[in-house]
């Protein structure tokens, strides 16, 4: 399981269009999304978070590793 903070989402705009690039990076990937946190906790996918923090970061999303 990973976390990522997730500074620039703000809606639930937003919380899709994580998701959207979290899947397309790691289609088996699980995501659930904490919006008031400005979380996003991803399990059951295949990519390693410095993959899908990248992937995250390339399409615009300021996203940090979250604290275990």
């Amino acid at each position: 399981m990973m976390r990522f903070t997730i500074e620039n989402m703000n809606c639930g705009g937003c919380a899709k269009g994580v998701t959207a690039t979290v899947k397309a990076a790691d289609p088996s990937a699980e995501i659930e999304v904490q919006l008031d946190r400005k979380e996003i906790t991803v399990s059951g996918g295949r990519t390693d978070s410095d993959a899908l923090r990248g992937a995250l970061q390339a399409a615009g999303w300021k996203a940090e590793t979250a604290p275990a």
